[in-house]
């Protein structure tokens, strides 16, 4: 089954595959479930036609999901890169915006690869 162009797991309950569209967590699906009236402990797969539906136009008209989303944050980073903001270089180099440390931490944004850490010593030739 396809949602805003995302594929829903058929074997999840409702509110857990609806989690699957970037941008829809799970408060945020809870709450299109209840605006549209279906059960959340319905798996994806019993959903009807109507229900479906139903999920797809509270999607449209009640927030900004995938591509849209994506789209616009990623146009709020070039905006504050552009204007050379501190959070900006910080996104221009690849590391940390948000004040965490990097002297032990942030292998996620700066990659996980290690820098081997070697005593620099030549061994000495004998004669």
């Amino acid at each position: 089954m396809r949602i805003s162009g995302v594929n829903i797991p058929d074997e999840k309950k409702t509110r857990i595959a609806l989690t699957y569209i970037y941008g829809v967590g799970g408060t945020s699906a809870e709450k299109i479930l209840e605006k549209t009236k279906i059960d959340k402990e319905k798996k994806a797969k019993e959903l009807s036609r109507d229900e479906v539906m139903k999920i797809q136009k509270a999607l449209e008209e009640g927030q900004e999901i995938e591509g849209e989303l994506r789209q616009k944050k990623r146009s709020n980073i070039d905006r504050i890169k552009s204007i050379k903001t501190y959070k900006g270089t910080r996104h221009t180099r690849g590391l940390p915006a948000r004040g965490q440390r990097t002297k032990s931490n942030s292998r996620t944004v700066r990659g996980n690869v290690r820098k081997t850490a070697g005593s620099g010593k030549r061994k000495v030739e004998l004669k």
